[in-house]
C-alpha cells in the first residue's frame, strides 16, 4: 500500500481512476477501507483519493505528535505529494473537521464541499451547545460503534454492521480525539466561504442529529441540508446507493460551468 511522507510520518493513502479528484476524509470509527461502498462508483468518472488520518489505519503518528491539530496540513501536504491542485471534499463524522478546515484555509483549492454526519467541527456557540445539550441527553450504553449505525441497521445487516465494527478494530488504540467536533471555523471564516457545500445527515443519527446539523449550515451561505430516512451517523455505509447518487448529483452540479 502506498505511502506518502506528510510532515513527519508516513500516511496511508490509495488512489483510484482518473479526472477531477474527490477526497475522502473518513470518521473516528474508520480508516480508508470505509470508503469500499464509494470507490468503485466514483472511480468510474473522477480520480478517487481516500486516506487514513494520522493515528488511524497504518498512519501511525509519532509519539506524543500533534494528531488532529495536523489534519489539515496532512491533507495539503498529502495533495501536494500526489501533485493535486484543486479537489471535491467528501467528510465523514471526524473528517469533517478536515475537510471544513481545508475550504476555509484552502478556498482556492476547493471545488465543492460534502459534510456527512458532522458540523465539521465548526467553532460557533449556538451549534457547540445544540451538540452538546443533545449529547448530556443520551443515556445510552451501546458501544460507540453500534450508535454510529442506526438502530435497526444490526437486525436487517448483520453482516455488514460486523464488517463496519471491524474496519474501526483495524486501528491502533484511538488518539485523544478530545474537542474535534468543536472549536473550528467561525465567523467570518465561515460566512464568507464560498464553496458548495452539501450536509447529509441521518434522520436517526444518535451522535449528530438532524437538528444540530441544521443549525450547522444556518452558518455556511447557500448550504444544503439532505436528511436520509433510516439511517444513523453513517448514511455512507448504510444506504451508499442514496449516498452515492446525492454526492455525484452534487460534486456534478458543483463543477457545472458558470456555478
Amino acid at each position: 500500500m502506498p505511502q506518502a511522507s506528510v510532515n513527519g510520518i508516513q500516511l496511508d493513502y490509495q488512489v483510484y481512476g482518473e479526472g477531477e479528484a474527490i477526497v475522502f476524509c473518513h470518521g473516528a470509527g474508520g480508516n480508508l477501507l470505509s470508503w469500499w461502498q464509494q470507490i468503485p462508483y466514483f472511480s468510474e468518472s473522477y480520480r478517487c483519493v481516500t486516506f487514513s488520518h494520522r493515528g488511524f489505519g497504518h498512519s501511525y503518528d509519532k509519539p506524543d505528535g500533534p494528531g488532529m491539530k495536523s489534519f489539515v496540513e496532512d491533507l495539503v501536504a498529502l495533495l501536494d505529494h500526489l501533485g493535486i491542485e484543486s479537489v471535491h471534499l467528501v467528510a465523514q463524522s471526524m473528517g469533517g473537521r478536515t475537510a471544513l478546515g481545508f475550504a476555509v484555509e484552502h478556498t482556492a483549492r476547493t471545488r465543492s464541499l460534502v459534510l456527512a454526519d458532522t458540523t465539521g467541527g465548526m467553532g460557533e456557540p449556538d451549534v457547540e451547545q445544540a451538540l452538546a445539550d443533545w449529547r448530556a441527553k443520551q443515556t445510552s450504553t451501546r458501544e460507540l460503534g453500534f450508535r454510529a449505525l442506526a438502530t435497526g441497521f444490526g437486525i436487517r445487516e448483520p453482516a455488514l454492521a460486523n464488517l463496519y465494527l471491524q474496519i474501526s478494530r483495524t486501528n491502533p488504540p484511538r488518539p485523544n480525539l478530545a474537542g474535534v467536533m468543536s472549536g473550528g471555523p467561525t465567523g467570518s471564516d465561515l460566512s464568507n466561504l464560498r464553496v458548495p457545500t452539501l450536509f447529509i445527515v441521518g434522520e436517526e443519527d444518535d451522535l449528530t442529529p438532524p437538528h444540530v446539523i441544521e443549525a450547522a449550515s444556518r452558518h455556511i451561505p447557500g448550504s444544503e441540508v439532505l436528511r436520509v430516512p433510516g439511517c444513523g451517523h453513517s448514511v455512507y455505509f448504510e444506504n451508499p446507493n442514496v449516498f452515492n447518487f446525492e454526492v455525484s448529483r452534487f460534486i456534478a452540479q458543483a463543477g457545472a460551468p458558470g456555478v
